[in-house]
Parts: structure tokens; C-alpha cells; sequence
């Protein structure tokens, strides 16, 4: 069975967990940005956690079901409609044939994610659906959707069915996973980092301008990285590096002193410093970001970075088993 995109909306792409094993051959990691939000999504619609789902960026998606579906969705404060129906962010939805379901444009962030039962079941290419924009393969013949495009869906599991019989009276759960993983997006965010390793090349003053001033997102910035307006920050010295690893995460500062976060679509290697790197549970934050946005960065250890991951990994641990008795 099919879901068909009515309104393909400003910028839509089919995304999993991304691709590994292939940075040396240059390819990008790719997959959701917000690859929490995903797991999340498709472990309330029954799904498994790399199945493929759509990344919408900005709104304006519709799509129509072909036949009985669960739904969920995370990510921005958007407007998700079904008919007069409003679908509250992170509650799975049971989806009728036939009925359409909508995404408008957000009032705070900018991605949204969605997890429909089965999931997309659009061509594996080098070991993912995900779309990769630059490079043009995967997801939907490499590109974003246009309207009309009919895209494939799994079969619903039998454990998908049991919750689609038991939410066929009230249609949308009750219960949802914590507020932060199905609504990341804030106003004026601080992101978390950690230093890069050209961190001892910028001088203290440099330093205490990263750390203590406001940073600006630009308008020219996409999935591969967010570009930053505001306090110019120079190295200490003028040198030509050797480019080397970066990931999403990354914050490079090229000659013109003003920041680059990298995201997932980004290159794997780089030239520039490398100041710091956003630690992997503030990239759901970071993918968030939006043109005239104020961004904060804040220093903490690497040993905090780990400690709050592993934290996450044991919360969602702990909301799988939760989610047990709702399908069984």
C-alpha cells in the first residue's frame, strides 16, 4: 500500500537512521537530524527503529493514506491536522483509509518527523532509504517530494494491529514519551558543547566570546550546516591545516570568523579550525534551528557529554518496555 503526497510541502525527504561504513569513500552520514526523534516515532507507531520516515522541513506536507495506518510525529511546534482533528505532537495516531493527514508551517523550529506503521519502503542504497540531496540516491529517487509523488509503505506488524484495534474508539493514545524528545525545539537555545581540537588556537578573549555572546542563525543555512551571524572569532595564528574527520556536531570557523555548525548532511572531512562540537544530545536542538534564531553555546566536559547520553539511552530503554503492554 501507498501514502500519497498531495502537498509535497517546502522541503520533504524520506530519512532513516543514516548511513554507516562510508565516510571513507566520502559518503555523509545523512539519515533524520533529529535521529532521536525518529527512534522515538517509530517506536509509537510499532515500528523498528531505523525504519524510514519523512523529514519535513518548514510544513506544508499532506498525505493520503491507502489504507489503515498507525502515526506519529515529532520534532517543531507545527500544526498537524487530519480533517478538523488536531494530532497532538507524540501520540500515535490511528490513521483511517482514505483519510488525509496535514503538517503546516511551524511557530517554533523548523523539522518535523513523521513515523507511519511499516514505514517507507522505498530502495536501500548503500545500507539506507535516507535521501542524500548532494550526492541524489536514495529516498525518493534522490530528491525531495513533489506533489503527487506515491510512495511505498511496509506491512503493518501484528503488534501495529493490536494498538490499531485498541485506539479504534478514541483514535489518538492518551499517553506520549517525555515533552523534550517529541518537542525539542526552544526559544534562544543554549547548545552544550565540548572542545574541538583547535580549541587552544583561539585566545581566551576568543574563547569568552564563543562561550558568553549571542550568535545569529543565517539564512544561508541548510541540512549540511547552520551558518552563524555575530562576534567574529579569529585563531590565534594564520596556518593551513590539514583537513581531517568532522561530523555533525563539528564547529568550524572559517576566514570570515563566523561559525559553521555541521549537521548530517555534512562533508567528512574539513580544512577549517575546528573550536568545538555540539554534544550528540543537543543535535536534536540544533536541528531545530531557523533563520533569526539566537543560539547560546555553553562548555561542558566530555565526560558530561557521555553522562547525559547515557542517560538518554537508558530513559529510552526504560519508555521500550514502557510502550510494551500498549501493543501485546
Amino acid at each position: 500500500m501507498n501514502a500519497t503526497a498531495v502537498r509535497a510541502g517546502f522541503s520533504t525527504t524520506v530519512q532513516d537512521l543514516g548511513r554507516t561504513g562510508f565516510r571513507q569513500f566520502g559518503v555523509s552520514l545523512g539519515g533524520a537530524l533529529d535521529a532521536h526523534a525518529l527512534r522515538v516515532a517509530n517506536l509509537l507507531v510499532g515500528n523498528n527503529e531505523s525504519a524510514a520516515g519523512l523529514e519535513v522541513t518548514f510544513g506544508g506536507l499532506q498525505l493520503r493514506f491507502a489504507d489503515e495506518r498507525l502515526m506519529a510525529w515529532s520534532g517543531g511546534e507545527f500544526d498537524a491536522r487530519s480533517g478538523s482533528t488536531s494530532l497532538p505532537v507524540g501520540h500515535p495516531v490511528v490513521i483511517r483509509e482514505g483519510d488525509e493527514m496535514g503538517i503546516e508551517r511551524a511557530k517554533t523550529g523548523c523539522r518535523a518527523w513523521i513515523a507511519v506503521s511499516g514505514g517507507f519502503d522505498v530502495p536501500v542504497v548503500l545500507g539506507s532509504r535516507s535521501t542524500d540531496l548532494r550526492g541524489n540516491f536514495g529516498g525518493k529517487e534522490g530528491r525531495a517530494l513533489r506533489h503527487g509523488d506515491e510512495l511505498p509503505l511496509g506491512k503493518n506488524s501484528e503488534r501495529t494491529r493490536i494498538l490499531i484495534d485498541k485506539l479504534q474508539r478514541e483514535r489518538i493514545a492518551r499517553w506520549k514519551p517525555p515533552h523534550d524528545w517529541s518537542s525539542p525545539a526552544k526559544r534562544e537555545p543554549t547548545l552544550r558543547v565540548i572542545r574541538g581540537s583547535e580549541w587552544n588556537r583561539f585566545d581566551n578573549v576568543t574563547v569568552q566570546r564563543f562561550t558568553g555572546d549571542k550568535f545569529t542563525v543565517s539564512p544561508d543555512s541548510d541540512r549540511m550546516g547552520v551558518r552563524f551571524e555575530g562576534p567574529r572569532l579569529k585563531a590565534n595564528e594564520l596556518v593551513d591545516l590539514i583537513s581531517e574527520a568532522v561530523g555533525p556536531g563539528t564547529i568550524q570557523i572559517p576566514p570570515s570568523g563566523k561559525p559553521i555548525l555541521l549537521l548530517g548532511d555534512c562533508q567528512t572531512v574539513g580544512g577549517y579550525p575546528k573550536i568545538a562540537h555540539v554534544i550528540t544530545v543537543d543535535l536534536s536542538i540544533a536541528a531545530q534551528l531557523r533563520a533569526g534564531d539566537e543560539v547560546r553555546f555553553r562548555e561542558v566536559t566530555l565526560a558530561d557529554a557521555y553522562q547525559l547520553l547515557i542517560n538518554r539511552e537508558q530513559n529510552l530503554e526504560q519508555f521500550r518496555r514502557g510502550l510494551q503492554p500498549h501493543f501485546s
